[in-house]
């Protein structure tokens, strides 16, 4: 399966809402904290261990592009989002190319879309 095409490091740099949420981002851009990553067409996932017992759960729709994750933050997108975006563009194979989405991030982009239609 051939995934889609990778962004750079610069698109998602452009898409942080400051500084020092894109310098956070580069702090997690790297395998350790992250578990369940994937890839398909239109979606990134992944869970990040932060410091609490529950990984937060990440997903992006590359379209919009539009994000989600479980974190408390109020940053859109959040720090999470980002490093997620920046793991997946290194194209290091942290984020594999999978034929579905993990079922959270399943979950998440048809109600996304569904909202996404209501508003055209």
């Amino acid at each position: 399966m051939t995934g889609p095409t990778r962004w750079t490091a610069a698109q998602v740099a452009g898409l942080a809402p400051d500084a020092s949420s894109l310098a956070a981002a580069r702090r997690l851009a790297r395998p350790g904290p992250w578990s369940d990553t994937g890839s398909t067409d239109v979606l990134v996932w992944g869970k990040c261990q932060g410091s609490g017992k529950t990984p937060y759960q990440v997903s992006v729709d590359l379209v919009g592009p539009a994000f989600r994750c479980s974190c408390p933050s109020r940053k859109l997108p959040c720090k999470h989002g980002l490093a997620l975006l920046l793991l997946w563009v290194d194209g290091s194979g942290s984020v594999a190319d999978a034929a579905e989405a993990a079922a959270f991030a399943q979950e998440w982009a048809p109600e996304r879309s569904a909202r996404a239609g209501a508003k055209a």
